[in-house]
């Protein structure tokens, strides 16, 4: 007998009453897998303000979720167990009922997966996109592991199938695969690494080498920056995680550094006084905390002062308006003071021709 061979022998080894008593659990098993499904979606989805956890929201997920068919095939099953069955045909009635239910496994769990990543985005979209890059990152891993579980559940439950000689060629396989695009998957696992390690993350302004932009995307092989000029620049995220990076989105204060010079002929009062003027313009302006001014050198051109302040701000243009602000603030004290900038000059030393040389005393031109 084949498993559809003597259906007359399935019908008449079961009394009508049997029969009978089977649909009726049948009936009442998928009816009350759809009352419970009803219940708790009107409990759950139709109450958003009731589901503070992801509990609750798993919950409103799974009876969202679930199929009628598969809610059929599985209460056929359970009913068909009080029916006396050939064993070929109850062992594929087993079967099916065992794929549906990994199946509807599946779809519970990459409902559940896309979920909380959502539901994470959502919550720490503003707070912290490198959270967000690396909850996207672990749920489309988390899908891959999934999808692969159910399928080889599947085929484990399929007559005649083995799946320990599979598992095998698949590891031989994957090694082959593996030496083959091994560039591809050092690319993964950087981006792997930037997404858990978090060095930078979306919206911030890096600077790479010589190039830098605002981070737009971490993608699986490439990292994608928005440069100032508006092009987009594309950096292979091995060669990116190799590479020396400075993030300026994360800093707290910016260290400045500048120097300005006056003339050699500025008297030497005037020159105590420039450290002392140079403090009092940083001081005067919002955001800055003064570090030094020194006297620090005799340049070809000019005395050399070195200035260093911060800028409590990490934005680039607060520092250049504090910078601008500065500048015209020592402009305007140094002219008042009679102090002159230094420029590029020589000196040329002119003897009379009508004196002794031995005698006669140089006359200092200043040209520019």
């Amino acid at each position: 007998m084949t498993i559809f061979g003597d259906l007359t022998a399935i019908f008449t080894a079961n009394s009508p009453t049997r029969w009978l008593i089977a649909l009726i659990i049948m009936a009442v098993i998928f009816l009350a897998i759809t009352l419970l499904q009803l219940g708790l979606r009107w409990r759950f989805a139709r109450h958003p303000e009731t589901t503070d956890t992801f509990v609750d929201d798993a919950i409103a997920i799974v009876t969202k979720k679930t199929k009628g068919w598969i809610k059929f095939v599985i209460a056929f099953y359970l009913a068909s167990t009080i029916l006396v069955l050939p064993d070929g045909f109850a062992d594929m009635i087993r079967t099916v009922a065992g794929i549906a239910f990994l199946i509807q496994l599946g779809i519970w769990g990459n409902a559940l997966i896309t979920g909380w990543g959502e539901q994470y985005t959502q919550r720490h979209l503003e707070l912290d996109r490198g959270r967000v890059a690396t909850a996207q990152l672990l749920t489309t891993i988390a899908r891959l592991v999934l999808y692969s579980i159910v399928l080889l559940l599947i085929l484990e439950n399929l007559p005649g199938i083995n799946i320990t000689p599979l598992l095998a060629s698949v590891g031989i396989g994957g090694i082959a695969i593996a030496l083959a695009v091994q560039n591809i998957l050092s690319d993964l696992f950087a981006s792997l690494s930037i997404t858990l390690d978090k060095p930078f993350v979306p919206g911030e302004f890096i600077v790479v080498g010589t190039m830098s932009g605002t981070v737009e995307r971490i993608g699986i092989k490439t990292t994608r920056l928005r440069s100032i000029s508006g092009e987009h620049l594309v950096f292979s995220n091995a060669d990116l995680l190799n590479s020396r990076i400075q993030n300026f989105s994360r800093m707290q204060e910016r260290r400045i550094v500048f120097s300005l010079g006056v003339i050699y002929e500025t008297p030497p009062e005037l020159l105590r006084k420039i450290p002392v003027i140079i403090r009092e313009s940083i001081e005067a302006q919002a955001h800055t905390r003064f570090d030094r001014a020194h006297f620090q050198k005799f340049d070809n051109f000019a005395l050399t002062f070195e200035v260093v302040y911060f800028v409590l701000s990490p934005e680039f243009l607060v520092y250049m308006d504090t910078q601008q602000a500065i500048n015209l603030a020592l402009f305007e004290r140094f002219a008042a003071e009679n102090i002159q900038f230094a420029y590029p000059t020589q000196m040329l030393y002119v003897n009379q021709a009508n004196h002794d040389p031995l005698k006669a005393v140089p006359e200092p031109v200043r040209s520019t």
